[in-house]
């Protein structure tokens, strides 16, 4: 038996976007259904949260900005409506305490993502938004059809929104297989992996470094480069320093490290000829630019140990032969609904009443409260969108 139900507005994925979208909604005195195919609502949201949930990061709007480049209009205006600020404010409204770590990351006093999304799902709740769980889309016509531990059920809205994530960690709803349900209604880029860790082979004696940080290098990939640091692992490298420059690694472009960031030229070459006879380069390494051992063994794996050129293999050094790890690994993905295709309210042009927000959106942004933050404020635009829309 199929149930049938009316509402003004539902709301597909029970993710950041998707829950954004429906307290604008809500607010407004809508009513509004959040389906979610999960047994709990934001998976991906609480497992980001685990290492210290980074919602945004404090600074200026340009170079904010500048993080999704090359931005879409349609996400710089989301973006300029709803940023760090409004994002710092809205959590604050939530009861939760902000702090600025050193880097401008910006993460709750608790550091969890728990108790934000606690507050956040009463505050819809007190506002009527229904959650159902276990509901997962099975077609997207008229009307929108679901699979539900109750049966067939189909939902009668006067506007949807789908915020359905990316491409990547299946495993928590995330991956990408809505693409058949709004083909027909909008154009698709392919998924490519973001944020995500290298694959390269390793000789025996890296293993001792496995797990390992890099810290305090610069990394440079085609056009992309930042300065952070990275991870050793047995698979090859990962962690922020890797995810920051995932574009240009995509596009085939070399990884460049360069260990000395922060010594001139000048300065290393007058450094080099201050070795000593007889004296090991890696000794050489450690007295003369305390180069730790993690550091030392990644350019002598990459540059030889006996590099021709010493100066080169410390300052920008290449590691070759590598290759992206699997999409469903990388922590988010470019891809996805093009934003020609949609309205400034993020609706599908050929659809007025359909709506989209977060990460299926065809953007790209590194880590660093990049992300959440741009799922945020798409899913803010959407809501507002379907405002628009209801009156």
């Amino acid at each position: 038996m199929t149930t049938h139900t009316q509402i003004d507005a539902l709301v597909v994925g029970a993710g950041p976007a998707g829950l954004m979208a429906a307290e604008v909604i809500s607010a407004a005195g809508f009513s509004v259904c959040v389906a979610e195919a999960k047994p709990s609502p934001a998976r991906k949201f609480l497992m980001a949260g685990k290492s210290g949930l980074n919602l945004t990061k404090n600074e200026p709007l340009a170079p904010f900005l500048a993080a999704y480049d090359p931005i879409p209009d349609r996400l710089r205006d989301a973006l300029t409506a709803f940023g760090p600020d409004q994002v710092i404010t809205w959590a604050e409204g939530l009861g939760q305490e902000m702090f600025t770590g050193s880097s401008g990351r910006v993460f709750p006093k608790v550091m969890k993502a728990s108790p934000l999304l606690r507050a956040w799902l009463s505050r819809l709740d007190a506002q009527g938004v229904e959650l159902r769980r276990n509901w997962r889309m099975t077609a997207l016509g008229d009307e929108v059809c679901f699979d539900t531990p109750q049966g067939a059920e189909q939902v009668n809205a006067k506007a949807v929104v789908l915020a359905l994530g990316g491409a990547s960690w299946a495993r928590l709803g995330s991956n990408g297989a809505w693409t058949d349900f709004v083909s027909p209604y909008v154009a698709l880029a392919p998924f490519m992996a973001s944020n995500v860790g290298i694959l390269r082979g390793w000789s025996l004696h890296m293993t001792r470094y496995f797990g390992a940080p890099l810290k305090g290098v610069s990394l440079t990939s085609g056009e992309y480069s930042t300065r952070g640091e990275c991870v050793i692992s047995a698979q090859g490298l990962e962690g922020g320093g890797i995810y920051a420059i995932t574009r240009g690694l995509r596009a085939g472009a070399p990884l460049r490290i360069d260990l000395l960031p922060d010594w001139s030229e000048d300065r290393v070459k007058q450094t080099l000829i201050q070795r000593k006879t007889k004296e090991t380069l890696t000794t050489f390494l450690k007295r003369a630019f305390r180069l730790p051992p993690e550091k030392v063994a990644l350019m002598m794996e990459c540059a030889g140990p006996k590099p021709s050129d010493l100066y080169a293999a410390l300052k920008h050094f290449e590691i070759t032969d590598i290759r992206l790890r699997l999409m469903d690994e990388a922590i988010s993905t470019a891809g996805g609904v093009r934003f020609d295709s949609l309205t400034d309210d993020l609706a599908a042009k050929s659809r007025p009443d359909l709506f989209f927000a977060g990460e299926m959106l065809d953007w790209d942004a590194p880590t660093g409260g990049y992300l959440l933050t741009a799922c945020l404020a798409t899913g803010r635009r959407a809501g507002l969108g379907v405002l628009r829309a209801l009156s």
